[in-house]
């Protein structure tokens, strides 16, 4: 119970600065309470509650048995069995990543099922799953990460010319919700594990990069998958899912039972790469088989009460901001809170803090990380900023997502390189669990209230933005330090 009121603690303190900047707008600024305030209010706990139960399942269950099964791996020595690990941890978690699962079920909703929520999640789990397999053997030969992502990212570039722009802002922000609460802690723990155990590796160079390969390939994939999905013709509406919630009352109860279900469907994955790895690979029996199974218990519980807060909290929450500040006069209140949205909730983020000191005890104390996490929030903050205003006048998701990528891909090329895996990590760690769906629902809600707007095509993208940002600030500042420090030497 001390554990979980930890994790409680923990969740309410991710929420705290989201509720701030909404009651500080709501009471200062739009000088109004909306009329469901208590059913949001109600909604934001139960995500809390969920967020705790996950936490506390993931450190009861899947941390210490996927980190177990990472160092047995390790110390064999074995390629195959690494690389078939890599893939196996890669897509299990994230196939029931709560923030991937959130954006998944409101691009199936926008698209009136055109677009298969379970196939887009499958097709994301595989490309993370590939792609963590790939940074493990880029680990393991030492081969440099600037040439990966300088490849990677011209080829997501290439794509998105080609790629159709229903499904563009939606395959950027499957890239960013990729890693999360589930698959952060995993990969970078591979991936510097990996890296410290291996003679001839720099933690800090070789033990970063799994994170940013993560987030880059499903972008690829997302939009192979649009270009497939809008080159036929649209699916019968009659033959279209129904979407949770859409049922009578008299049907609530099976309809929650079914999401259950659907929550079960989610964590099977992880249980059965850990008992295919522990059991048939390594031929050995789980340390505590009571306790792990009642981990994946609070596990499922936690999935399923965070779901139902998003559709009570936060999903409401994000609607109605956009709605009523669309109505007032000008957009600058609009602009204001999309930047202090972004930068708060990324101060808060604890994939980051997580990060942050990581990459401090890898540099050995030549990174600050709290120049790093302001850094990253600064990033955060003016690409929400910068997404809201492509919303709001309407231009096309192609020519901003082209240039700020070509910017990255320009950095990446003139950047220190022990700062290059690090950016590209931090790109991908400035969307939680709870900002994800809040972030997402106010591009939604920004879509549906300006005219002229097409939901899926505009919606959508707001990620995708927090993600590119962050990179170009933390390389940006590399490159000024050590311009600084190379003048300073040469002057003395």
């Amino acid at each position: 119970m001390r554990a979980f009121g930890q994790s409680l603690l923990h969740a309410l303190k991710n929420l705290m600065p989201i509720v701030v900047v909404v009651v500080l707008f709501q009471l200062a600024v739009l000088r109004q309470v909306p009329d469901n305030a208590l059913t949001m209010a109600a909604g934001l706990l139960v995500v809390a509650m969920g967020v705790a139960l996950f936490l506390q399942g993931l450190e009861l269950s899947i941390f210490p048995v996927g980190k177990s099964l990472s160092n047995q791996f390790a110390r064999r020595g074995s390629l195959p069995v690494l690389l078939s690990f890599g893939f196996a941890m890669g897509f299990s978690a994230v196939v029931a990543e709560p923030a991937l699962i959130a954006v998944a079920q409101q691009a199936q909703q926008i698209s009136h099922g055109r677009i298969d929520a379970l196939t887009l999640r499958l097709l994301v789990a595989t490309s993370v799953g590939t792609v963590v397999a790939l940074g493990v053997f880029r680990t393991l030969f030492g081969y440099p990460l600037h040439w990966f992502m300088i490849a990677g990212y011209t080829t997501v570039v290439i794509v998105t010319w080609f790629a159709p722009p229903e499904i563009v802002g939606l395959a950027y922000d499957s890239g960013g919700v990729t890693t999360n609460i589930v698959t952060v802690p995993l990969i970078a723990a591979l991936g510097i594990g990996l890296a410290a155990s291996i003679r001839g590796r720099n933690p800090l160079m070789d033990g970063f990069g799994l994170v940013a390969l993560a987030v880059m390939v499903p972008m690829v994939t997302v939009q192979l998958y649009g270009i497939l999905v809008y080159s036929g013709a649209p699916p019968d509406a009659a033959l279209q899912p129904a979407m949770p919630g859409s049922a009578n009352d008299r049907h609530r109860l099976l309809v929650m039972v079914m999401e259950l279900a659907e929550m079960v469907r989610d964590v099977l994955p992880i249980i059965l790469t850990i008992l295919f790895f522990q059991y048939v690979v390594l031929r050995r029996g789980l340390s505590n088989p009571r306790k792990i199974l009642f981990g994946f218990s609070l596990v499922l519980l936690g999935l399923y009460a965070f779901v139902v807060g998003l559709k009570m909290g936060l999903f409401p929450i994000g609607t109605s901001m956009a709605e009523q500040l669309m109505a007032m006069q000008g957009y600058a209140y609009v602009y204001l809170f999309a930047f202090f949205i972004g930068f708060a909730t990324t101060m808060a983020e604890p994939a980051l803090l997580a990060i942050g000191r990581q990459a401090e005890e890898a540099a050995g104390g030549t990174l600050n990380g709290g120049a790093i996490r302001l850094l990253v929030a600064l990033g955060v903050a003016v690409g929400i900023t910068t997404g809201v205003h492509r919303i709001i006048s309407g231009d096309s998701i192609h020519h901003y997502i082209m240039a700020g990528y070509t910017l990255v891909i320009a950095l990446t090329v003139v950047a220190p390189r022990y700062i290059v895996a690090l950016a590209y990590d931090l790109g991908g760690v400035t969307t939680s669990e709870v900002t994800v769906p809040l972030v997402t629902a106010l591009g939604i809600g920004l879509a549906s209230s300006i005219e002229g707007r097409d939901v899926l095509v505009d919606g959508f993208g707001l990620i995708a933005f927090a993600s590119i940002f962050p990179i170009v600030t933390v390389m940006s500042y590399a490159i000024v330090v050590e311009t600084y420090s190379a003048r300073r030497k040469e002057q003395s």
